[in-house]
């Protein structure tokens, strides 16, 4: 049985997926043509929801369709259009009663009808609904969240157990500094034999005993008074100026370094640090800068451990934001005809979910040796355990892009009569022909 969209041949499949790939490119970097404001591209708006997914847990924006007026006054030729909305714009209420649940209202199924945003109105900000899908079926509002739970409607901050952490490292932060600061100030001192308070004491009783208690007193005193005149006439500044100038008879001018950070301030902090990079999702060397102890084992597992936790925000996060402009753009590609579908729309519309599967690649996986990776990429090709779609997936390249590139440049040497890079290994050499 054949569906009535379907495509005749491998040929057409494969003209229909170019023509598809090539104006979707065109359309997802021009800033004009994607974004409602006409200031971000998509790429951009993508990295602006992974950004939220981490703040704020979630993405939210509207879609928006530019009529024929509004495409000739910004010279644009698509109708599509996507809006980013912070977060925080939808609201937080809840009533049970008319199915609003942290301003997402639900249909008696659970499934969400419309959003209710703070907009701003000439000057004053409002709150309006926003209907979830048109009559059609599409999107018209995007929220992309990973819930934790079957019953969520609304994401929580992936910064929310890294809070703690992160205020705990400030305080050690803080505390280090203010300790290494006042060490640095005090960390001059002057030892001096001039007497203290009790040796003061102590030549009064002197004086109360009489007889040569009272002469010793009388002699030392002079003594000191001696030491103190000549120790006034010398100068300590420590400043932006620091002088020094001649010290008093047994005086000592000392310098003390700072003790702080103690041995173990670098293994506490470094526990924090590797705390909060696991929870925004990067390794701990890219989140401190410190390689200092880093293997080749050590960064290969590092990645390891943390590849999941990408690929599972750009399968729930990135991809969706994608997808959703993707079957939007598409739909309106085919339903004004700028990409020929067999069948024209009215075989599309009924069809719409299959034809607009797609999948998304990221950049490529991050490898600690990249002549390892490739050997090991060598091998799984080799005893059958991988595919070419699945290798260029991870280098972040598109395999079939990949293919008609390699297949065009070997036709470009064939024709010239050069030896082709792509040739076999046993192929025989091409001898270029010299014409005189």
């Amino acid at each position: 049985m054949r569906v009535p969209w379907q495509v005749n041949s491998d040929e057409e499949k494969a003209e229909f997926i170019r023509v598809l790939k090539r104006r979707w490119k065109a359309f997802w970097h021009d800033k004009k043509e994607c974004d409602m404001r006409g200031k971000l591209s998509g790429p951009q708006m993508v990295d602006i929801g992974l950004r939220w997914d981490i703040a704020f847990g979630e993405v939210t924006g509207v879609f928006d369709f530019f009529n024929d007026e509004d495409r000739s006054h910004y010279g644009i030729s698509t109708g599509t259009k996507l809006c980013l909305v912070p977060p925080q714009k939808l609201v937080q209420e809840t009533n049970a009663f008319d199915g609003m649940f942290q301003g997402v209202r639900h249909d008696g199924k659970g499934r969400p009808v419309s959003y209710r945003f703070d907009t701003s109105l000439d000057g004053a900000i409002v709150k309006q609904d926003y209907a979830a899908f048109d009559a059609d079926g599409r999107s018209l509002v995007m929220h992309i969240f990973d819930p934790m739970d079957a019953t969520d409607v609304r994401g929580i901050s992936k910064l929310a157990p890294a809070f703690r952490k992160h205020i705990q490292a400030e305080m050690l932060d803080d505390a280090t500094l203010q300790m290494a600061l006042l060490q640095t100030i005090f960390a001059i001192t002057l030892t001096s034999e001039t007497p203290s308070a009790d040796a003061y004491e102590a030549l009064e009783v002197l004086k109360e005993q009489g007889g040569d208690g009272i002469e010793y007193g009388k002699e030392y005193l002079g003594y000191l008074s001696g030491s103190l005149d000549a120790a006034a006439d010398s100068r300590i500044s420590v400043g932006a100026d620091p002088q020094v100038s001649h010290l008093g008879p047994g005086q000592e001018l000392g310098f003390k370094t700072a003790n702080i950070p103690g041995r173990d301030y670098l293994p506490f902090s470094d526990n924090l640090s590797r705390e909060m990079a696991r929870t925004i999702g990067v390794t701990f060397g890219g989140f401190t800068g410190n390689y200092e102890k880093a293997t080749y084992a050590s960064v290969r597992m590092e990645n390891s451990s943390l590849w999941p936790v990408v690929t599972r925000r750009r399968e729930r996060v990135a991809a969706p934001i994608c997808q959703m402009a993707y079957e939007n753009w598409l739909d309106e590609e085919i339903g004004e005809g700028r990409i020929p579908f067999k069948g024209g729309y009215r075989a599309f519309r009924p069809n719409r979910s299959r034809v607009c599967l797609a999948g998304w690649q990221g950049p490529p996986k991050p490898t600690a040796d990249d002549h390892k990776s490739a050997r090991a990429s060598t091998e799984r090709l080799r005893n059958g355990t991988s595919s070419v779609a699945i290798e260029t997936g991870d280098l972040g390249v598109d395999a079939d892009a990949l293919f008609e590139e390699r297949q065009r440049e070997h036709q470009r040497y064939v024709d010239a009569g050069m030896q082709s890079p792509y040739a076999p290994k046993d192929a025989p050499v091409v001898v270029p022909q010299v014409t005189k």
